[in-house]
C-alpha cells in the first residue's frame, strides 16, 4: 500500500476513536469530574512507563515545564466541560458544539500566535452562528445546558490548542502529553472539593466504568496519538484538518447507531450541525496551508482536531 494512502487510513482511524470518546464519556456512569480525573491519570501514568518520556523531562528546563503546565489545566478544563455537555446533553451535542473549536481557534490564535488577521476567519465565525441557533433550538430545552458546556469546551480546545503551537518544536510530544496531563490530574485534585458533589469527590469505578475507562484513555487517547505521530509526518496539514474535521460527523452518525439519540432531536439540529460543519470544512479551502502538520502534540490532548493545522 503507497504510504500516503496507509497514512490517510491511520488518521481516519485516529478520527473514528476519537468520534467514540463522546459515547464512552455518556455510557461510562461516573460524573463528569472524575471520569476525565481518571482519564488524565491513566493515560500520564501509561506514559511515564516510557523511558524516552522520562529523559524529555529532566531535559526540559523548569521555565517549559511551567508553560505545558499551564495549558495542561486548560486541557483538563476541555476535557471537564466537554463530558459535562455530554452528561447534561448528549453525545450529538457534545460532538457538534466542540466542532466550533477551529472556529474560536481562527479568531484567537491571530493573538495568541501572534500572527496577522486574517478577515476570513471572522466570516468563518459569522457563518456558524446560524448554525448555533438551529442546534439550541432543535433540541429539548433540559439540554441547553449541555450546548452551554460544549461551547465553553470548545473555547478551552481553542485556547490551548493555539498555546501548544507556541511550544511546538520544544519538546517531544511524549514528553508533552505527559507533562500536560500530568498537571490536569493535579488541578482537577485541588479543583474537587471546591465543586458541589454528592458522595465522594472522586469515586472508584466500578467493573464496567473501570473497562470503559480502560478503553477511553488507551484505545481512544494513546493508541490514536501513537497512529498520529506515524501519519503526520507523511500528510500536509491541509489533508490533516479535512480529515480531522470529520469527528463530530463520526461522532453523531455512532451516537444514532449505538445510542439511539436521532429520537432525541429535531431536523432543525441537524440542519444547524450541517452548517456549522460546512463552515468549518469551508475555513481550510479558504486559508489552504501546506506546510507538514507538524503538531501532534494537539492531536494528542484534543476532542476536536480540527485545530491541527
Amino acid at each position: 500500500m503507497p504510504t500516503h494512502r496507509k497514512a490517510l487510513l491511520q488518521i481516519h482511524l485516529c478520527v473514528l476513536l476519537w468520534g467514540f470518546t463522546a459515547i464512552l464519556g455518556k455510557l461510562i456512569t461516573l460524573p463528569a469530574l472524575a471520569l476525565v480525573w481518571w482519564r488524565t491519570l491513566i493515560v500520564a501514568a501509561a506514559l511515564l512507563l516510557v523511558p524516552r518520556v522520562w529523559r524529555g523531562l529532566r531535559a526540559m528546563p523548569a521555565r517549559l515545564r511551567f508553560a505545558y503546565a499551564g495549558v495542561g489545566v486548560l486541557v483538563s478544563l476541555h476535557w471537564l466541560t466537554f463530558y459535562a455537555a455530554v452528561k447534561l446533553a448528549n453525545a450529538s451535542v457534545g460532538a457538534t458544539t466542540i466542532a466550533l473549536g477551529p472556529v474560536f481557534l481562527s479568531l484567537l490564535e491571530p493573538w495568541l500566535a501572534r500572527r496577522r488577521f486574517d478577515p476570513r476567519e471572522l466570516l468563518l465565525g459569522i457563518a456558524v452562528l446560524p448554525g448555533v441557533a438551529l442546534v439550541v433550538g432543535g433540541i429539548p430545552a433540559g439540554m441547553r445546558a449541555g450546548v452551554a458546556a460544549g461551547v465553553v469546551s470548545a473555547l478551552f480546545v481553542a485556547l490551548f490548542g493555539a498555546l501548544n503551537k507556541r511550544f511546538v518544536e520544544h519538546a517531544d510530544p511524549l514528553t508533552v502529553t505527559c507533562l500536560e496531563l500530568g498537571a490536569g490530574t493535579a488541578f482537577l485534585t485541588l479543583l474537587a472539593p471546591l465543586l458541589p458533589h454528592a458522595g465522594p469527590l472522586l469515586p472508584l469505578p466500578g467493573p464496567r466504568d473501570a473497562v470503559l475507562l480502560l478503553v477511553l484513555a488507551l484505545g481512544c487517547t494513546l493508541l490514536p496519538f501513537a497512529l498520529a505521530l506515524v501519519a503526520l509526518r507523511r500528510l500536509s496539514a491541509f489533508g490533516v484538518q479535512l480529515t480531522t474535521n470529520l469527528e463530530p460527523v463520526y461522532a453523531i452518525v455512532l451516537a444514532a447507531l449505538l445510542l439511539g439519540e436521532q429520537r432525541e432531536l429535531s431536523a432543525a439540529f441537524y440542519t444547524g450541525v450541517a452548517i456549522i460543519l460546512a463552515a468549518v470544512f469551508l475555513h481550510p479551502l479558504l486559508t489552504r496551508r501546506s506546510a507538514p502538520a507538524d503538531h501532534p502534540e494537539v492531536l494528542g490532548t484534543a476532542e476536536s482536531k480540527g485545530i491541527a493545522d
